[in-house]
């Protein structure tokens, strides 16, 4: 006989119950997987998120830039000119022009007059 207060379901309720459960159990156990998968991509998410606001806070804190320099002039390849940067190049002092060292050109030669005056 049966024990004081335990009573008899019929098997078929009690069977129930435990696929009940089972299914209960699968479904807690699939849902923790997916909240562990959820929990890794937010994280990842969150990592992603703060090197952003890094890599912009660095940006903002970067000087402007400054324009790009204008392209080298194109110098002359001419020997007589490698001559001369050479002799630049090593000089100690600055080179000036001395007091004869005027450049003549057409138009500032003398002219000589042949007209009497």
């Amino acid at each position: 006989m049966h024990a004081q207060g335990e009573r008899r379901w019929p098997t078929a309720v009690l069977v129930r119950l435990e696929e009940l459960e089972r299914e209960i159990t699968a479904q807690a156990e699939a849902t923790r997987e997916q909240i562990a998968q959820l929990t890794t991509r937010l994280d990842e998410l969150g990592r992603a998120a703060e090197e952003v606001r890094i890599t912009r806070k660095t940006l903002l804190e970067l000087p402007d830039p400054q324009p790009p320099a204008p392209p080298a002039p194109e110098l002359p390849d001419h020997p007589a000119y490698q001559q001369i940067m050479a002799v630049l190049a090593t000089a100690d002092a600055p080179l000036r022009r001395g007091r004869y060292a005027r450049r003549w050109t057409w138009r500032s030669r003398p002219t000589t007059s042949t007209t009497p005056a």
